[in-house]
C-alpha cells in the first residue's frame, strides 16, 4: 500500500500579498504566490514538503502549481532538497483549488486501496503524529480529515448589505474545524471527484466531496498550530512556532 500526498499550490493568495501579477517596485518582478513567501527565510511551501518528505509512511509527493512557475520551483526543489528520498512530481494546476488536486489525481497511478492526502501548501507546521494518525483512519474508514473542536461560540448569521445578522446559535459540541491533511483510499476520493466533476459541483474541500458521494469522514485530533498562513499576521505567529 502506498501513500501518496497531494499538495495544491496553484493558488493566488490575494489576502497575503498584491496579485502575482502586480510588479515588484524594487525588483520589477511579479510578487510570489503566498507559498513562496519566506517563512525564517525558506519558502513556506518548502517547509510544508519537508514535513511530509520526513515521514517514512509517504511513498511520493505530486505538487499542483501554476505552469509559469513549474520551472522555477523545479530549480529550487534541486537546492533545498537535494538528497530526499521521496519521489517528487509537479504537476500544472487548475484555476481552483478542486481542478488542481484533481489534476493531480488523473496523473498518479494508485491502486483502490492506495492513501491519498491532500495538504494545504501554506500549512507548513503539521505534525508526523498527524500525518499518521490521519493515515491510519484512512486506512480504517476510507475517509478522515485532521480537525479541531470549535472553542469559540459560532452563529449562523444572514449576511446583509450593512453587514451581517445573528439567525441561531449552532452547539459546539457538534462542530469540528476542519484541518489538512485529509485522507482517503483512492477509490474513495477518485469517484467522488468523478462525481463532482460530472455535476458540476465545487466544494469547500475533498471531504465535502467525499460526503457528498455518500461515504463517512472521521475525525482525528489536529493541533492549534497547524495553522493556514493566509494574512500577514499569521507569519509572525509560524515563525514563533518554528522558534519554538
Amino acid at each position: 500500500m502506498k501513500v501518496i500526498v497531494i499538495i495544491p499550490a496553484a493558488g493566488l493568495g490575494t489576502r497575503m500579498a498584491p496579485m502575482p501579477s502586480a510588479m515588484d517596485a524594487k525588483t520589477k518582478k511579479p510578487h510570489p504566490s503566498k507559498q513562496f513567501n519566506d517563512l525564517a527565510g525558506t519558502p513556506i511551501l518548502i517547509h510544508t514538503l519537508r514535513k511530509f518528505a520526513a515521514v517514512d509512511e509517504v511513498s511520493e509527493i505530486w505538487i499542483a502549481l501554476r505552469e509559469n512557475e513549474i520551472e522555477g520551483f523545479r530549480e529550487r526543489l534541486a537546492k533545498e532538497m537535494k538528497g530526499a528520498k521521496k519521489k517528487i512530481e509537479l504537476v500544472v494546476g487548475g484555476e481552483h483549488r478542486q481542478q488542481s488536486v484533481e489534476h493531480a489525481l488523473n496523473a498518479v497511478s494508485a491502486a483502490p486501496d492506495d492513501i491519498i492526502l491532500v495538504h494545504d501548501a501554506v500549512r507548513p507546521l503539521v505534525t508526523p503524529e498527524i500525518i499518521h494518525d490521519v493515515v491510519e483512519a484512512a486506512k480504517k474508514y476510507g475517509a478522515a480529515i485532521a480537525g479541531l473542536p470549535a472553542v469559540d461560540t459560532v452563529k449562523q448569521v444572514e449576511r446583509t448589505s450593512e453587514g451581517a445578522i445573528v439567525k441561531s446559535t449552532i452547539p459546539r459540541a457538534g462542530v469540528v474545524l476542519a484541518q489538512t491533511p485529509q485522507g482517503f483510499q483512492y477509490s474513495v476520493i477518485k469517484k467522488a471527484f468523478d462525481e463532482a466533476s460530472a455535476d458540476g459541483f465545487m466544494g469547500t474541500d475533498e471531504a465535502s466531496l467525499a460526503e457528498r458521494s455518500g461515504h463517512e469522514v472521521a475525525v482525528v485530533m489536529g493541533s492549534p498550530r497547524n495553522i493556514k498562513i493566509t494574512n500577514p499576521g499569521d507569519m509572525e505567529l509560524a515563525e514563533f512556532y518554528l522558534r519554538k
